[in-house]
């Protein structure tokens, strides 16, 4: 509900503030004194876009700030706690534009983006203005119609929950279908790959270990040449080293006793002469381990010029990435084998949750269909009654492919003079038909559709007499449960009003602004009256404007 609005520097309103009722407000003033402009400013803080020509005052910026009760509604406490919001038992929504253009808005003093707003103000508020056909005309709002009279809230859930498992599985199957084509593609050519390296039979770094063995076959020669060298010069010959060292440490040795240094220069000639001695052993072992083969080095040729070829094929330089790229090429070649597989048992899941979507599709659709004769025939009773005897609503219904709502393709048409020609509604429906129908439609679902604040914008017009009289009994008895907040040009609605602002325009300085009041009983007789018959009204007028307000 809201509970007040304060408006600040927007168009010709310079400050002022209303105290809603949680009934019936009726808004009445002279034509241009500023109705729709209080209307324009509250759209400000439901999320609709700025328009910087409204601040007159280019001194200062403008503020709309409602505050709304809104602690038991479970929807806009999940809201605020998901969007990291402050829960307080009274909502403040603030919307300022600065005088260079520039607008901010605030949930609970938060600062907030317009599409948080406007996803708040569709919990808080259901503003309706004359020629808004837009909710009227949406297949949405006419199946949330549906849905509100049949009570398929907690089939939808199902439904919705079945709905998207079907989809996903829908989108996975295809998803599968379009990877098994791909695979199939490629199928011959992977396999053809694969057969190239696995012949080849490559072993963890193999190339770059062949490439090391050529390098030593192809030079064994005078590797070896120089090994017999060493092992010569070390242990062979006229005067091996390794017997020279041996000697000199003998030498040593025999005057060790006289000096102290001599005693460790001697082991170490040892330790020198025992460690070239082990050097020339392996010496002799690696000379004879080295032969040269001129078959070997053919064979390493021939391997390494076919890893080179694949290694220039796959853009790759080492064995182990032609080794990473058998590999791959041997899981896709598994995947397509398994694929079949995988197929066959999504294909199953498509079929149950295919199944299990139409099933409950088709309850909801049956639950919808039960509601469309008393439906048709309460709005039928609702048109005569507020002025349009020879209009009717027709809802058709047809089965379609299933879609977030049901299987069901909902359409609402409408014959305003007992034509039989039955089209859609905005394409037939005037403003003030259309404005009407809207009232009627929301009077009969507003109890299930748990409708927030209900503003009505001069939805009046072109009515008078006995029908805006029953608009207005249809209004009084929405307000019952709910807020109603109306602008209205007609007596016999003003008249129901649990709460009447009289909206005037004032001179303050040598500037013209908008300002609103709340009349009291003996001003609300008045202002009906004036309504009535003029600005200075009859004394039947004045009798007939107090029975309005009695009734």
């Amino acid at each position: 509900m809201l509970q007040h609005l304060f408006i600040n520097n927007y168009a010709i309103i310079d400050e002022l503030e209303i105290d809603f009722s949680s009934g019936m407000n009726i808004i009445t003033g002279e034509t241009g004194a500023g109705k729709s402009i209080i209307i324009g400013a509250l759209n400000l803080i439901l999320g609709e876009r700025a328009d910087t020509s409204a601040l007159v005052n280019k001194e200062k910026k403008c503020i709309i700030e409602g505050s709304f009760s809104a602690e038991d509604n479970e929807a806009i406490q999940r809201f605020l706690k998901e969007n990291d919001l402050d829960e307080q038992p009274v909502l403040s929504v603030r919307r300022e534009i600065t005088n260079a253009g520039k607008s901010r808005a605030f949930i609970n003093d938060t600062p907030v983006t317009l599409t948080q707003l406007h996803e708040l103000s569709e919990m808080l508020v259901d503003l309706h203005q004359q020629f808004d056909t837009l909710s009227l005309s949406d297949r949405q709002f006419q199946t949330n119609v549906l849905d509100a009279l049949a009570d398929t809230h907690s089939f939808l859930e199902k439904y919705r929950s079945a709905y998207i498992s079907w989809r996903q599985s829908q989108k996975a199957l295809q998803e599968l279908l379009e990877q098994k084509h791909q695979f199939e593609k490629e199928s011959d050519y992977n396999q053809f790959q694969y057969d190239e390296l696995a012949a080849l039979a490559l072993q963890e770094n193999e190339l770059e270990q062949l490439e090391t063995e050529l390098k030593m076959l192809s030079n064994a020669e005078g590797i070896k040449s120089a090994l017999v060298r060493a092992y010569g010069e070390l242990a062979e010959g006229e005067q091996p080293i390794t017997q020279q060292l041996k000697s000199l440490s003998q030498l040593l040795n025999s005057y060790s006793e006289y000096h102290q240094d001599l005693p460790e220069l001697t082991e170490r000639l040892r330790s020198a002469q025992i460690e070239l001695s082990d050097i020339a052993s392996e010496l002799e072992r690696v000379n004879d381990s080295i032969l040269y083969d001129a078959e070997r080095i053919e064979v390493i040729n021939e391997r390494l010029s076919a890893g080179y070829r694949l290694q220039k094929k796959h853009g790759v330089a080492s064995t182990n990435e032609l080794l990473e790229i058998q590999q791959q090429l041997e899981e896709k070649l598994q995947a397509v084998l398994n694929i079949g597989d995988q197929i066959a048992e999504l294909e199953k899941q498509v079929a149950n949750f295919e199944k299990e979507v139409y099933a409950i599709g088709e309850k909801i659709s049956q639950a919808r269909k039960k509601q469309l004769p008393a439906f048709e025939k309460k709005v039928k009773g609702m048109l005569t009654q507020v002025g349009m005897p020879n209009a009717s609503l027709k809802v058709v219904l047809n089965t379609r492919e299933p879609a977030q709502d049901g299987i069901d393709d909902i359409e609402f048409l409408f014959d305003a003079n007992k034509s039989g020609q039955y089209k859609p509604i905005n394409k037939v429906a005037s403003g003030g038909e259309l404005s009407r129908l809207m009232l009627c439609i929301k009077s009969l679902v507003a109890e299930k559709m748990d409708m927030p604040t209900l503003i009505f914008d001069e939805i009046d017009t072109g009515i008078s007499g006995e029908a805006a009289k029953q608009v207005g009994i249809i209004m009084k008895q929405l307000a019952k449960n709910r807020q109603v907040i109306c602008i209205t040009h007609q007596p016999q609605i003003a008249g129901k009003a649990d709460a009447h602002f009289f909206v005037y325009k004032e001179n303050i300085g040598n500037k013209v602004v908008t300002n609103i009041r709340q009349l009291s009983t003996e001003e609300r007789v008045t202002a009906i009256a004036q309504m009535l018959s003029g600005a200075t009204p009859t004394a039947a007028a004045i009798q007939n404007a107090r029975e309005m307000i009695e009734q």
